[in-house]
């Protein structure tokens, strides 16, 4: 029998849901599919230039786990860039640092909601407004 699969370490999700290509409707574009934990690979390894040793460490996992992780998420991003796909972000076995939520009105990310019931940055007055990423 196969261990459980352990959870990735993502610190704070994406600020879009995905990206679609330049000049084809995304209704008539075929979508892939890209986890939380590839984009959070991506992000560590190229954005923030962290070694694969560090982010590994950073998202509580292998060093080749990551790179599996890194690998995929690089055949996703390669895939739709040549053939023209959109990218959704979403799903994956991952559990962010802290509690996310994203404003319905504007997309602001907000870490917890314990004292800070709306979005202080538009003018939605409720949590009925702020949707629940770690769900």
């Amino acid at each position: 029998m196969p261990r459980p699969k352990k959870k990735r370490k993502v610190d704070f999700p994406p600020k879009m849901l995905g990206f679609k290509p330049f000049g084809i409707r995304f209704c008539e574009t075929e979508h892939i599919i890209m986890q939380y934990e590839e984009y959070e690979t991506v992000k560590l390894v190229i954005y923030d230039d962290l070694s694969q040793g560090d982010a590994a460490d950073k998202m509580e996992v292998s060093r080749p786990t990551l790179t599996r992780i890194y690998n995929s998420a690089l055949k996703k991003i390669g895939q739709a860039f040549v053939e023209g796909k959109s990218i959704l972000i979403k799903g994956g076995d991952f559990e962010f640092e802290k509690d996310w939520y994203k404003c319905k009105t504007c997309f602001k990310l907000i870490a917890g909601v314990e004292n800070n019931l709306k979005c202080d940055d538009c003018s939605s007055g409720d949590t009925n407004e702020l949707v629940n990423l770690n769900e």
